[in-house]
């Protein structure tokens, strides 16, 4: 028997104004103690999991941010069950249970509230354990807890017996007078948990309350991945809590009475309760049974006071008698009328996908391109590998790819409308290239050391796919390497070809020789040429790496494109013939994109899209970024994240958006993601920090030229895509 906790994160909790409101509901609140409520909950029933099942969170999508940073923060995964819109407590059950019946159609599920005060773990699993014996027999049960007061805060439980027994009437919130006939009686507190197998929950909805089980049965249906967004289904079903749809109509119920300490923190004398409810820093003078709670920063002064609650927050303090805690909701009804501002805490604003363009038009003309143009070229021509944060060139070894790449970057610069000195840059780059680069043969050497000296004489592949673009890409700009650099591209072009194998694949050199990265650099080199050139060659270059991608490296069940490969083009053994990374699945998806819109060939838009779904398994929910790697399954296996890949999502997302009109919105959406993603990276100083680690922080090193070809290359779509829709003069960089 396998056990999956589900934490429930509706509810708002307005007798706890002005700390819980609608955006941040008390369950994200620390109410008692350090964590959350919802942290608590969490790590509450994390040991119930240990054997195989796992804990599901389901909530609305307003707090999406507030569930996986707060999940983060306690380096918990769990599933995360996202609600279009609330529908009470009965739809979130049923659609819990029916992604738990759909994994594990024995699963047992335990349904608590994430806003309960439940400070002895130990004793509410085991009570959980011993009562997951008892649902597995058919029951649902549901924990009482033994009152310590005639409370009139909370419904009560009749037991037929003592012990585990079944249910003989559920009670609402009674007055005082009834509540202490209750407890004589040995009614218990009804607590709101449960534990019920999925498929009984689910045969009993279907018997009870068809109508709520069918809606959110369909809005579970074909969702995967570690956060999933119901479908618009789930919209459709009733608004009625568990209790009224199921509990005080089922046969089934049972209830465990249980004593340890609970509360469901309903108001802010249950908080000061807890002797854990203060927060911030506060002075007491002849001050007795008062709690505050302040903002970094503030401190509160009580003096000559008894039994209040103090709690501020920056747009609003209560000052309130805590024996009157229950009647805050009184001061909130009354602010819906008089101040309705103060009702929820003002949101920052999401950056359009506009916005964020036009200030990454700004960025680029600004600040990026005069200072690689500038302090980024060296006199002869040399392209810098790498600028300090400070904006000071560092000493360090020349790769021929990043000189290609930059001269890509100028020539580019000048056809987007760039008024610096691209010429200049892309002359005295081609230059350098073809002094201290070039081999005999015409294909570029792999490496110089600072001062120029041959480091290594081999050649890559992936470096000539890069001087193919270059001289392409100038090309189209007007700068034609001395009359003669279509015909260097072909020449570069025919040695390749003669290196192919029979499957029409080009072996790289070094340690990985049978890999796609190279293929997918050559694809965008021919697509280039082919915009600039009638050689039939190019589009026939064109194709055959996209038939390779589409037939060798896609894997033909799950649609992941790999890296590493065999001799024979299967995946190659070990950790690198697993790898997965999900900048290259966007990349190639946007390649693929653009072959289909030169060929109208359906096939390519396929392919290209079931790419860019692959990639978005690979932006991490959390921090909202694309991850270095994944596995073949689709797992993140390193959390870190590069600059580079969230450009390609952006470029991706924006090229999609134009090809498929039924889709546009949500590639735009995911544009929007993307652009924020990318913006995280940059500096005001037109630099970047590259690595992200699976904290948020960044490492603090020097930002690598090799970056600046993605994010042009982000821009260059960018641009087309704000043409399409009549609005390039805004973006334009001139």
């Amino acid at each position: 028997m396998r056990l999956y906790p589900v934490i429930m994160c509706g509810g708002a909790g307005t007798r706890l104004w002005p700390a819980s409101r609608p955006s941040r509901p008390k369950q994200f609140i620390p109410l008692s103690g350090n964590r959350s409520l919802f942290q608590e909950a969490v790590l509450r029933t994390q040991p119930l999991v240990s054997h195989g099942g796992r804990i599901i969170v389901i909530g609305g999508q307003a707090h999406r941010g507030a569930i996986l940073e707060q999940l983060h923060e306690i380096d918990v995964v769990a599933q995360v069950l996202l609600e279009p819109e609330a529908r009470d407590s009965a739809a979130a059950m049923a659609a819990a249970a029916a992604w738990t019946e759909q994994h594990d159609a024995d699963g047992v599920n335990i349904f608590v509230a994430s806003d309960h005060h439940i400070p002895d773990h130990r004793a509410f699993c085991d009570a959980v354990r011993k009562a997951s014996e008892c649902a597995s027999k058919g029951h649902i049960v549901t924990l009482g807890v033994k009152p310590t007061e005639p409370s009139t805060a909370y419904g009560y439980i009749q037991a037929t017996a003592d012990g585990i027994a079944p249910v003989r009437q559920f009670v609402e919130k009674p007055d005082r007078v009834v509540a202490q006939e209750y407890i004589k009686k040995g009614f218990l507190w009804n607590s709101g948990n449960f534990i019920i197998s999925a498929k009984i929950l689910l045969s009993e909805l279907a018997h009870y309350a068809p109508d709520v089980l069918q809606a959110a049965m369909a809005s579970v249906e074909g969702c995967s991945g570690e956060v999933v967004e119901l479908g618009v289904e789930f919209r459709s079903t009733p608004k009625i809590s568990i209790d009224y749809a199921l509990m005080e109509r089922t046969q089934r119920a049972w209830v465990m009475p249980v004593d340890f300490q609970w509360s469901d923190l309903g108001a802010w004398d249950a908080v000061a309760a807890t002797g854990e409810g203060e927060f911030g820093g506060h002075i007491f003078e002849d001050a007795e049974g008062c709690m505050a709670r302040a903002p970094e920063g503030v401190v509160v002064a009580a003096l000559g006071v008894r039994n209040l609650g103090i709690v501020v927050e920056d747009d609003a303090v209560l000052v309130c008698d805590l024996a009157r805690a229950q009647d805050v909701k009184r001061v909130v009804e009354r602010l819906r009328k008089s101040s309705p501002q103060h009702m929820d805490f003002v949101q920052p604003e999401v950056e359009a996908l506009e916005v964020g363009s036009r200030r990454f038009s700004e960025w680029l003309r600004l600040r990026a391109l005069p200072l690689w143009s500038s302090v980024g070229q060296s006199e002869n021509g040399a392209f810098a590998e790498l600028l300090n944060l400070d904006g000071r060139t560092v000493a360090a070894e020349r790769r021929a790819r990043v000189q290609a790449r930059q001269i890509y970057v100028f020539a580019q610069a000048g056809l987007l409308g760039w008024q610096g000195a691209w010429r200049q840059n892309v002359i005295a780059g081609l230059s350098y290239l073809e002094r201290a680069f070039l081999r005999p043969d015409g294909l570029m050497r792999t490496l110089l050391a600072h001062d120029g000296s041959p480091l290594d004489n081999d050649f890559r592949v992936y470096d000539q796919a890069f001087l193919l673009l270059a001289l392409a890409t100038a090309q189209k700009a007007g700068v034609d390497w001395a009359g003669r650099g279509e015909a260097i591209a072909r020449d570069v072009r025919i040695r390749l070809l003669k290196m192919a194998d029979q499957s029409g694949a080009i072996v790289e050199a070094g340690d990985q020789p049978y890999q796609s990265n190279a293929h997918m650099h050559l694809l965008e080199a021919a697509l280039a040429w082919s915009e600039v050139s009638d050689d039939p060659a190019w589009k026939a270059l064109a194709e055959q790496v996209a038939s390779l991608a589409v037939n060798v490296f896609m894997d033909s069940k799950t649609g992941r494109l790999r890296e590493f490969f065999e001799a024979d083009w299967r995946p190659a053994s070990g950790e690198s013939g697993r790898l997965v990374e999900p900048g290259h699945q966007f990349e190639w998806a946007w390649l693929l994109g653009r072959l289909h819109r030169h060929e109208g060939d359906p096939r390519w838009l396929a392919a290209a899209k079931t790419l860019f779904d692959r990639g978005l398994e690979g932006v991490e929910v959390w921090g909202q970024v694309a991850v270095d790697a994944m596995d073949e399954d689709g797992n993140i296996c390193k959390r870190r994240a590069r600059l580079w890949p969230q450009t390609e999502w952006l470029k991706a997302s924006l090229l999609l958006a134009a090809l498929c009109p039924a889709d546009e919105a949500r590639f735009l959406s995911e544009a929007a993601r993307a652009q924020r993603a990318v913006w995280t990276y940059l500096t005001d100083d037109g630099l970047w920090r590259d690595k992200r680690l699976e904290s948020g922080r960044f490492i603090e090193e020097a930002s690598p030229a090799s970056s600046l070809y993605h994010i042009v290359s982000a821009f260059t779509q960018v641009a087309e895509a704000a043409t399409l829709k009549g609005d390039a003069a805004a973006l334009s960089l001139s």
